[in-house]
This record gives C-alpha cells, structure tokens and sequence, in this order.
C-alpha cells in the first residue's frame, strides 16, 4: 500500500506526496577514492552515508585505508604514502564496512565504479559484500530529465544549491551526494518514477594480476591515462585477434561455435577478465559492444536499460545469462573448415 505523508513546506502548493510504495527501505551513500581506475586498483578511502526511505540521513562513516602500493593520484584525492602508512588494511574495516551496507541500496555517483571496487575489495578479502542492489545517481539525473549541462557532480549540486566542500574528499563527496539523492528521490516520488534499480552481484571468483610499474613512474613506457586526472602505471592490456571467422548468430539450444562476437553486459559472478580469458581461450571473440554481427549477449539483468540490452533487443540478438553462458563454454564446437 501507498503512505500519504505531507508535503515539505506549508508554503508547496503541491499536493500532498503519495510515496510509492515499492520504492527500497533504506540507502547507503558511497563514494571510495582509489589509486586508479583498473580492476587491479585498491580502495584508498571510504565514505558511507545512512539515509532512511526518505532519504533522511541517519548517520555517516569515513575511513582511510592503507592499499598496499602506491596510492596513486595524490593530488586528488590527497592521500600520500605517508598517511596510509599505518592506516588499517581493507580486510581490518571490511566487517564495519559491511554492517553500513547491509540491507540498504548502494547510491553512488557512476555507480558502477564504486560497486565495481568494492566488489573486488571484498573478493581480495575472500568475504561477501551483503549489497544486492545500486542506484546511480546518474541514472536518476536522466530518468528525471534534470536540466544539467552535464553529468557531474559538482552540475548536480550546483542544481540543487549544495555546496561542495572538498572535492573528490570521500567523506564530502559522500555528503554532497547524500544531500542531492534527497531531494531527487523525493522528485522521482512525486513524478511516481520507477527508481533505476540494478543488481549487484558479488564476485564468487576473483584472481589478482600481476602489477608491474613499467618504467618507475615516468611519463612514458607503460603509463596508462583514465582522464579527469587519474592514472595509473600498469601497461594496456590488449587480446590477441580472433582467429575465426564469425560464423553468425547464436542459435539457443544449440552449441556456441568458435569466432562467434561474444559481448557481455553488467555484473557477473566471476571477475569479468577472468569470464573474457575463458571464452577467448574457447576460441571467441569477446566484443567490447553490441552491433548486428554479435552472435550473443551474455547478461544476468537483461532488463536493465543499459546501451548494451538496449541494442541487443534493437538487433534480436540472442540474450543468456552468466551462468547459461559458462555451460556452453565447456563445449564450444569447432570453426567451420574453409
């Protein structure tokens, strides 16, 4: 059933809010500043703001976390070797970490990311991080046709009249977020828009590659830009080239041949590399999009209005689900002679 609550301002000459009434129970706010933007990148800091159905805040944590290796991009998120030095490890703050987490959705801005290194946090510590959905505020920005010259942040804030204290600080990053997700979600409430909720799904299978720091930290060799200022030392990683052809489309009930174009959407149990080195070795050719030659999409939330579903449905592509997926790969039949 639907709650009626009264409106903010006696002075709102809106009707009163009707909340919906499949909207989530609580949130968590987060925000993590990193040493960089790769899957092999550690978490230097965390914040995490409580809020209730409302989006009234209930309470906030911040930590420090000492990731092992350089931390990366000091001069944004300020953080030096030095004062990570006798921060406590990822694994130390895991179980506190979790406790704000659980039973909430995690909003985050590009929430992709923040889910996406605390995925891998948790999986280094072999621990299970209790997050079973995320909200974006991004995606929220969009489905509300917020008038923003762009998507960032600060764009966000400056919308809704909230000051940002110290950028890319997790903790002010957090709160900034937390004060902005409010007054959204109540928009969304009024405008009874369907909240763009996705699945997280924690990593089962996780395998740490090898860091090697190409030439000391200089501008050339292997480093690596991710823009807005980030980078990292690690040299790109590049597949080698199919040697099939792409026999076509994936035909279901029947076996993947090898060349097929292969793309794959969203969350998955195994770390994505590790899922991408698998169908490769099998003889496919892992897409970085979806076009009218991929043979097949491979998504565990294939109602997710991502670009990647969005063409598949466009194209007909055939659509399987991760664990559909690892079956086939165990018998893979051979590229067609000729």
């Amino acid at each position: 059933m639907s709650e009626r609550i009264p409106a903010q301002s006696a002075a709102d000459a809106q009707p009163p809010l009707i909340w919906p009434s499949g909207y989530p129970d609580g949130y968590a706010v987060v925000d993590v500043e990193t040493t960089g933007l790769a899957r092999d990148d550690r978490i230097v800091s965390a914040a995490v703001y409580r809020l209730d159905a409302r989006g009234e805040v209930e309470d906030h944590w911040y930590t420090v976390v000492n990731p092992e290796r350089d931390p990366g991009p000091t001069w944004i998120h300020g953080l030096t070797a030095e004062a990570l030095a006798d921060a406590p490890l990822f694994p130390q703050i895991a179980e506190e970490f979790a406790a704000r987490l659980a039973g909430r959705v995690l909003v985050a801005h590009n929430a992709i990311f923040d889910w996406s290194m605390i995925a891998r946090e948790y999986a280094r510590a072999r621990l299970e991080v209790p997050v079973r959905q995320r909200l974006c505020t991004i995606a929220l920005s969009k489905e509300l046709s917020l008038p923003l010259p762009n998507h960032k942040l600060e764009s966000l804030a400056a919308h809704y009249g909230v000051v940002q204290q110290r950028a890319h600080h997790a903790l002010d990053d957090a709160r900034v977020l937390a004060e902005v997700f409010r007054p959204s979600l109540h928009l969304a409430a009024r405008q009874q828009v369907r909240l763009p909720l996705l699945a997280c799904k924690p990593l089962s299978e996780w395998s740490d590659s090898v860091v090697s720091r190409a030439d000391g930290g200089t501008d050339g060799g292997g480093r690596r830009s991710y823009g807005r200022g980030y980078a990292t030392w690690r040299p790109t990683r590049k597949r080698p080239a199919c040697p099939y052809p792409n026999p076509g489309r994936y035909e279901p009930g029947r076996r993947l041949i090898q060349g097929m174009r292969v793309a794959i959407s969203g969350d998955t149990s195994v770390d994505r590399e590790l899922l991408e080195d698998r169908a490769t070795e099998a003889g496919l050719h892992i897409a970085s999009s979806v076009s009218r030659l991929t043979s097949l999409l491979v998504t565990n939330d294939p109602d997710a209005a991502t670009s990647k579903v969005l063409k598949a449905r466009a194209f007909g592509t055939p659509v399987i689900d991760e664990g559909a997926f690892t079956q086939l790969l165990q018998d893979v039949a051979p590229a067609p002679e000729g």
